[in-house]
């Protein structure tokens, strides 16, 4: 019972559309140009990206809301055994809900509510990899209160604290054979609700001339702590010590840190560029401590290392009432050889993006975006499995693509 890992997903996504367990669908202009946000002042979408343009908005109020929905589909194949699954997931529904209102020339006040991880996953019933994962059902919710201040006619700052809670569901077989009298797989179903952590985040952006824009966000580690989450075991054999009981781990959500940079090229023409860069070196392992002490804790290598994000993206005025966007961003994945598991199958990616917003009225506006996802095709294994005290690769080819259509509105006052 050393390797129940996938309780790697205590309040963090199995996603395959942005680094690791990282959910990239935080606004939708933002998103149709490569979610490079970081230094573009547009609409209230700067209180994830950068709040300290929040100032910048010509409008006293700005408000900004919308989902997205993710259809994705992760495939995975062993050659050498002759296996094939895929997963049937249902459809993910990433949100946000920003505002801002300007108290004074200098002043600005926001909040960001946003869900940057989150994802819901189901492999095929005990399938080649069920001793890894089954299924999952996760959320976590940012709630953030903002400052956004101007320090000159060039240059301003802007963060807060960062508030998080969520809540997970997974489940898995407990090993590869084994099953009770009547030939059900064994199982365990980890539970936790209610996991909250505290963060923060700070920005600045730097206007040296009147078309370019530099921004730099910042936003800090979080630890999660789940302590008296559930775990529930089912099909147990007569004799084996595994109980229903409580337990306790800890699992970080790593720093992250923007840079990028805009240029109103015409009045039509508005192009960005942004480097992410994820600092998940912090994830080295993931152990699981069952009060229960007849069960052995749990103790699962990652390993994963630091990783870059590079994002262009474009804006075209085609109307007065009418932009176009489109962008592309290059993602790396963290995940390194020997420590690739199912419950996170996300190889490099390239990932192709598009949107519009449409002025209604001089108040009132509609956001759409889309986003492809295309991962690299890799065969590669997870080699830190454990049954009878010896490591018992995991090993196939995965196929992963997503395809994430997202609306939103925009209102301002």
């Amino acid at each position: 019972m050393r390797n129940l890992f996938l309780a790697v997903v205590l309040l963090v996504s199995a996603s395959i559309y942005a680094g690791g367990y990282r959910v990239g669908l935080q606004g939708q202009r933002s998103l149709a140009m490569g979610h490079a946000g970081v230094s573009v002042v547009s609409n209230a979408e700067l209180a994830f990206f950068n709040p300290a343009g929040l100032i910048y908005l010509e409008n006293k109020l700005n408000i900004s809301a919308g989902v997205s929905g993710v259809f994705s589909d992760v495939a995975w194949q062993s050659e050498q055994f002759g296996q094939y699954s895929e997963t049937d997931s249902p459809v993910g529904t990433p949100f946000y809900l920003y505002a801002s209102y300007k108290v004074t020339d200098w002043l600005a006040l926001g909040l960001n509510v946003s869900t940057p991880y989150g994802s819901r996953v189901e492999w095929e019933k005990d399938w080649a990899g069920s001793h890894l994962v089954n299924n999952i059902e996760l959320g976590a919710v940012y709630i953030q209160p903002l400052v956004s201040l101007k320090i000159s006619d060039i240059f301003s700052i802007g963060g807060g604290p960062i508030y998080v809670t969520g809540s997970v569901n997974f489940n898995r077989n407990l090993s590869r054979t084994l099953a009770d009298a009547n030939g059900d797989r064994s199982n365990v179903t980890i539970d936790a609700s209610g996991v909250n952590a505290w963060g923060w985040s700070v920005g600045a952006m730097f206007t040296p001339v009147e078309d370019l824009r530099i921004g730099f966000n910042y936003r800090s580690e979080i630890i999660l702590d789940a302590e008296g989450g559930d775990a529930n075991f089912d099909n147990i054999p007569t004799g084996l010590p595994f109980e229903d009981t409580p337990f306790n781990a800890s699992l970080p959500l790593p720093a992250e840190l923007s840079l990028g940079a805009s240029y109103q090229v015409t009045d039509k023409w508005l192009v960005a560029f942004q480097f992410d860069r994820t600092y998940w070196s912090v994830y080295e392992s993931l152990d699981i401590d069952f009060v229960n002490p007849n069960i052995p804790d749990s103790v699962n290598p990652r390993n994963y290392q630091n990783s870059s994000i590079y994002r262009v993206g474009v804006e075209y005025k085609a109307l007065d009432k009418l932009a176009l966007r489109a962008g592309y961003y290059f993602d790396e994945s963290p995940i390194q050889e020997g420590f690739f598991a199912p419950e996170t199958p996300r190889p490099d990616s390239n990932n192709f993006t598009a949107g519009l917003s449409f002025d209604v009225n001089d108040h009132f506006a509609i956001d759409a975006s889309f986003l492809y996802v295309k991962s690299n095709e890799v065969n590669v294994s997870y080699d830190f499995y454990q049954e009878n005290g010896q490591n018992v690769p995991f090993r196939g080819t995965y196929k992963n693509n997503a395809f994430i259509p997202g609306i939103g509105i925009t209102y301002k006052l």
